[in-house]
């Protein structure tokens, strides 16, 4: 998924004569707390709800104040996961985007990249989750997507993460089928190390919050 398809229908840029109240109005209700400045299809900056606060008179043309705006963007062909990495990592509430030639195309808000994420997650197919634990070194995609396929059954998704200071990780699988019972002794016969499975609706309701969780709070929401 690149940065183009995630690009908002609602959220407006502002002008540099729109006005600071204007500004807190409009992130109020987009549930946001930064909007673009554009000047045309040039992109100037980002202002912050924090900026505004800070302006002597708020009424004014956002123009006429000397701001110092941060410019944060992602090109239209970028990833979802650098979308998803530049909004953590400055803790924005949406992104720019703009197109080869640095003009503004729009921006993508934290709540498209959470809808995406479900999307990603395959969580509106049915089927059941694994969880393989084992040493960066033993990772071998094909061995673990032949596993499966030798049970008649298909990867809807596939999430790695590292133990931190370790050689350890962990292999998260969505799987096209509520029955893992033969795909889990396939993978014991295979002296996989299996530290999680998902089969009937409340465990994948607890499973995806979990994981629900745990991306807003990488998100910083």
């Amino acid at each position: 998924m690149l940065a183009k398809n995630l690009i908002s229908d609602v959220v407006p840029g502002l002008k540099t004569s729109d006005t600071g109240v204007q500004a807190l109005n409009w992130m109020e209700i987009f549930r946001v707390k930064h909007l673009p400045i554009v000047n045309h299809k040039q992109f100037l900056g980002l202002i912050s709800d924090q900026d505004i606060y800070d302006l002597n008179d708020p009424e004014e043309p956002v123009g006429n104040h000397g701001l110092s705006l941060q410019r944060p963007f992602v090109g239209q062909n970028q990833h979802i996961y650098e979308v998803i990495e530049l909004l953590s990592r400055l803790k924005l509430t949406l992104v720019p985007v703009l197109n080869d030639d640095k003009q503004f195309l729009g921006v993508i808000t934290q709540d498209d990249l959470i809808r995406e994420f479900a999307n990603l997650s395959a969580m509106q197919h049915p089927g059941g989750i694994l969880v393989l634990e084992m040493d960066n070194k033993d990772y071998l995609l094909t061995e673990i997507s032949n596993i499966v396929e030798e049970n008649n059954a298909k990867i809807l998704s596939l999430y790695v993460s590292s133990e931190e200071n370790t050689q350890r990780m962990s292999v998260t699988l969505k799987i096209n089928t509520i029955d893992l019972t033969a795909i889990i002794a396939t993978f014991n016969r295979y002296s996989y190390t299996i530290t999680a499975s998902y089969m009937n609706s409340e465990d994948m309701d607890e499973f995806y919050q979990d994981r629900f969780d745990e991306f807003l709070n990488y998100l910083n929401v």
